[in-house]
């Protein structure tokens, strides 16, 4: 009777996994950006009414939006020159850009299907326009690199593969290794974006005619501005700085 139970959770976990795995190599197609194959399971529209409901909160989360209307107005029309003048301009997604309040929390991003934000703690360490073309340049990157759709489909495919481990084990400790494995993996494509993104912002610089070594200064800025503290490289979501400024170098002699 028992042996009986556990091929049955075996059949029903392995068919929750099963799914899973077809849904998500099923969702497979072509980044015209990025020129690689990506996995997202949302139409550019759907990114787009994701960003816009999650707007509101990200800039309550960060004490509104920073009150000199100047420096607002700097922010958004640097995005929108270098939206306008660069791969981003063919893209479907409707780019907003906002400087946040934050004193504190150094940090820029980007929402999926347009709103890129960051925070007047970054803002104010940068010392001239094409650094702040530089932090921008890299969100917009995500954006059009569709990371946000791409990461959610992955998780998709790792909460498939935890739920039929769940199921068809009784072992806890292999539902935990599922686990680990599930977010080393996420981990490992959280970085590969953040250096393609500094990648495709150096494409996005320099077609709207910045220079961009100042993406490099910019990882010089994140580096003091986390006091030198970093966890290994493997076990962070963002690459080393040290890393990303070698590949800004090699992208920069690609696209020049």
């Amino acid at each position: 009777m028992r042996f009986g139970k556990n091929i049955l959770r075996l059949v029903i976990g392995a068919g929750i996994i099963l799914f899973g795995v077809i849904k998500f190599c099923s969702s497979s197609e072509d980044n015209p950006y990025t020129g690689e194959k990506q996995y997202v399971d949302l139409t550019p529209e759907e990114e787009i009414a994701l960003g816009q409901q999650s707007l509101s909160a990200m800039v309550e989360q960060y004490g509104g939006l920073h009150q000199n209307q100047q420096e607002q107005n700097a922010v958004r029309s640097l995005g929108e020159k270098l939206v306008n003048n660069s791969i981003a301009s063919s893209s479907p997604y409707e780019f907003q850009f906002y400087l946040l309040a934050d004193p504190k929390t150094v940090n820029a991003f980007a929402l999926p299907g347009g709103p890129v934000f960051i925070t007047y703690a970054l803002y104010s360490r940068l010392e001239n326009e094409d650094q702040l073309a530089g932090v921008l340049g890299h969100e917009i990157g995500h954006v059009i690199g569709r990371h946000s759709a791409e990461r959610m489909a992955k998780q998709g495919l790792s909460n498939s593969v935890l739920t039929g481990v769940a199921v068809g084990s009784e072992s806890q400790g292999a539902t935990q290794a599922a686990a680990v494995i599930g977010n080393l993996v996420n981990m490992k494509y959280g970085r590969g974006d953040e250096l393609q993104s500094d990648n495709l912002g150096v494409k996005i610089m320099l077609d709207a005619g910045y220079d961009p070594e100042a993406l490099i200064n910019v990882m010089e800025i994140l580096k003091r501005a986390s006091g030198g503290q970093q966890v290994p490289e493997f076990q962070s979501t963002h690459p080393d700085p040290e890393n990303r400024k070698e590949k800004i170098r090699e992208a920069i002699e690609e696209y020049q």
